[in-house]
């Protein structure tokens, strides 16, 4: 139990600013021979609801332009708005992404998405990412 537990916790970092690398650990616990499915499970899970924190921060966001630790502009703000403005609401099933897909989810709560839209697009496209990891470790020679 204690490995599906670090799993969560490693996904819910990494769906954040903290540098966590979930898929490691993830590739860790399917070589040490942990259900893959209970493992799917808490990755997406961990990753979604960290997704959600920083859908959380972006919804409250006006309270924190111009405090001095906040590391965001009104003018990026506006230049993010209006790239959702232009992809919109899918856009968040590339929340995913290593590159981007965190800020995509802090976009979103800026953006007023509701959380159950949010949630189903962030969760199916994380839960994607981690079946094409558990898929593409069962298919690895030895694995």
């Amino acid at each position: 139990m204690s490995a599906y537990i670090i799993l969560f916790w490693s996904a819910f970092g990494a769906a954040t600013i903290l540098p966590f690398y979930s898929e490691v650990v993830l590739l860790a616990m399917l070589e040490a021979g942990h259900n893959p499915d209970g493992l799917w499970l808490a990755a997406t899970l961990g990753n979604t609801l960290g997704a959600v924190v920083n859908w959380a921060i972006g919804w409250h966001v006006d309270r924190l332009i111009g405090t001095r630790w906040f590391p965001v502009t009104e003018a990026q703000l506006e230049r993010a708005r209006q790239w959702f403005y232009r992809y919109g609401t899918w856009s968040l099933l590339l929340a995913w992404l290593p590159v981007g897909g965190d800020a995509l989810t802090f976009v979103g709560g800026i953006m007023r998405v509701r959380i159950t839209t949010f949630i189903l697009l962030v969760g199916f496209g994380k839960g994607a990412r981690y079946l094409a990891i558990i898929l593409g470790w069962g298919a690895l020679p030895g694995s």
